[in-house]
């Protein structure tokens, strides 16, 4: 018996085509990695494909099986007959699962009492603390709470001049307002420390393993991995990927 079950399609010779199986299955969680990456991969796949007749959340739930493997498929065939029935039913049992409320409760802790190193960078201890946001989205903090949070975590120096930018106190502006000071203050202050590491004797060292660093390379290799991903799915979707009704038999 079906353990997903899957609303009923009044839509003719819909089918999914393989061509978009292929391409969630070119990104398979075993269970091992971060659940929420997971989703955001599959929600940008699958966000592409439209058809007028199907709810997206009907090839959502046709399509999720064929993104596990290993560890996460063994879960997903040893649940309870028709026990999800629908896309949230599948995502709350699935981060749930792979995420459970001790890591939650663990991240949270970490966002909460966040600080400044004393040898840290403004700009390294905000990629840290985004960081941090990103490993758990469902924390629940607030944009306010989480600027709050940040600027109570630097150092007096940083602080003022967070207050300097703001014309003020920082706090006062709103989230928006105060989270673009904060994006404009930390490439400036990046953009400095790639000028001074320019300027460094050639006879210095190299080091490959500077926080702020490591930081660019992953924000540029993602970029080029997000921009390669986006024209796949951009000639699938010109051939028609979604025509038709087919799932895995769960």
């Amino acid at each position: 018996m079906k353990i997903i079950v899957v609303p009923p399609i009044n839509a003719n010779n819909f089918e999914l085509k393989q061509p978009l199986i292929n391409l969630v299955q070119s990104n398979k969680f075993t269970g091992r990695q971060d659940p929420h990456n997971h989703l955001r991969f599959f929600n940008k796949v699958t966000s592409t494909f439209r058809h007028p007749e199907v709810p997206n959340t009907s090839v959502k739930l046709l399509l999720f099986p064929f993104s596990l493997d290993g560890e996460a498929r063994d879960w997903l065939d040893k649940e309870p007959p028709r026990s999800i029935l629908t896309w949230d039913d599948l995502v709350s049992k699935f981060i749930n699962q792979f995420f459970p409320p001790s890591k939650t409760t663990y991240y949270r802790n970490e966002i909460i009492t966040f600080y400044q190193k004393p040898n840290e960078t403004f700009n390294e201890a905000w990629e840290r603390f985004k960081g941090l946001l990103r490993q758990c989205p469902h924390h629940g903090f607030s944009e306010l709470h989480q600027l709050d949070t940040f600027y109570n975590s630097l150092n007096s120096n940083d602080q003022d001049a967070l207050d300097s930018a703001a014309g003020g106190n920082f706090l006062d502006k709103m989230p928006q307002e105060g989270l673009a000071i904060i994006e404009s203050k930390s490439k400036v202050r990046y953009s400095r420390s790639r000028a001074n590491d320019s300027r460094v004797s050639t006879d210095a060292p190299l080091s490959n393993s500077s926080p702020s660093n490591n930081s660019f390379d992953m924000q540029q290799i993602a970029a080029s991995l997000e921009d390669k991903m986006t024209i796949k799915m951009n000639k699938i979707g010109e051939g028609g990927a979604c025509s038709g009704s087919s799932g895995p038999g769960t």
